[in-house]
């Protein structure tokens, strides 16, 4: 029988309790009330998983468009769960680590893991290092790229790690080639309900490495006109979900990501994909960065790369492994950058503040 969203699995721990459904609800107001700000997180959205609707209200990120709030199916966030406990073999009484904010989709997800399959949830406060029990053994956990880079070291008590929300630059993947750990990056959005594909990171046998994301069980893509990639997940949407990154479809159950669709720049007719190009540099620039276009009566869009620091730090050479096209027609430099409320560079914002158009 597939398990309920109304249910909580008998097996299930938080911080090393044992609770049913009404001894969740008196914690989740408890965390409310006198929590740190991580546990009012994690009691709010504790509150809305066991109220008596058969939904959640999510904020998108933008991946299918602008950023809006959506109803979510909480047996549609169960399957979501079920899929990824079957694909990485996650077990009754399994413990796990969550230390990302409980309100974004990612760590919303590790919480309805537990519940539906029976984990052991260790709950510490999302931070670059998060601060946890080292004598502890994890089954698994998730983490944002910056956590990886900087807890990678400590990663020997942990089985399989997942990897989200960002570009994983190459030096942390070489940081991690030798960790015990099994790491996969992962894709997904708020619209699939966190993860639908995901792409191992170190630790292959032979021939088994392919730079590539492939589908969980069940899940298949394909692309529209624009090149953007089209998801087909039965057990978590209804209807499949058209995104705006630009992929490159090798078989209905493997794709390559090449970048966004909001972000593609014409110029001169030649098409530029500005995290590919990103992509290139992230080994050379120490600070943030991102490419980006403006208007140019020639080119129609003229590439340009904005550097998050002072132009005397900034050394021209490194723009020599670039290919001809993808070669910035101008560096603009600023002290700080604008954020989203994730913490991820917000590119329009940004450059509104430059006053480039």
């Amino acid at each position: 029988m597939t398990p309920n969203y109304k249910n909580v699995h008998l097996k299930f721990r938080l911080d090393n309790l044992n609770y049913k459904y009404g001894d969740l609800m008196e914690v989740a107001y408890s965390y409310v009330k006198e929590g740190l700000p991580f546990q009012q997180e994690l009691g709010n959205f504790l509150l809305d998983w066991l109220d008596a609707k058969d939904y959640v209200t999510v904020k998108t990120s933008g991946s299918t468009g602008k950023p809006k709030k959506i109803k979510i199916k909480k047996q549609a966030m169960v399957e979501s769960a079920i899929v990824t406990g079957d694909f990485f073999n996650l077990k009754p009484g399994d413990k796990v680590l969550h230390c990302l904010p409980s309100n974004f989709i990612a760590g919303k997800m590790m919480i309805v893991r537990a519940i539906v399959l029976g984990l052991e949830l260790d709950m510490v406060e999302p931070a670059a290092i998060p601060l946890i029990d080292y004598e502890k053994d994890y089954s698994f956990s998730a983490f944002t790229p910056m956590q990886l880079k900087y807890f990678a070291k400590y990663l020997k008590s942990i089985k399989t790690v997942i990897v989200g929300g960002g570009r994983v630059a190459n030096s942390i993947i070489e940081s991690i080639k030798d960790k015990k750990p099994v790491v996969y990056e992962t894709y997904g959005m708020t619209e699939t309900l966190s993860h639908i594909a995901v792409k191992k990171l170190n630790n292959f046998v032979d021939s088994e490495f392919e730079p590539y994301f492939n589908t969980l069980t069940g899940i298949s893509v394909s692309t529209d006109s624009r090149g953007c990639l089209v998801v087909d997940a039965p057990r978590l949407s209804s209807d499949k979900i058209v995104t705006n990154d630009i992929v490159k479809v090798y078989s209905n159950t493997c794709f390559e990501w090449l970048g966004r669709y909001d972000n593609v720049i014409n110029s001169g007719g030649i098409k530029l994909y500005p995290e590919q190009i990103e992509s290139k540099l992230q080994e050379k620039i120490a600070g943030e960065f991102f490419v980006a276009s403006r208007l140019d009566d020639v080119l129609g869009d003229k590439l340009i790369l904005i550097v998050q620091g002072k132009e005397k730090d900034f050394d021209n050479s490194i723009l020599e492994g670039l290919d001809k096209y993808e070669v910035p027609k101008e560096i603009h430099f600023l002290e700080k950058f604008k954020l989203t409320a994730s913490g991820k560079i917000h590119r329009n914002k940004t450059l509104e503040y430059l006053n480039i158009k």
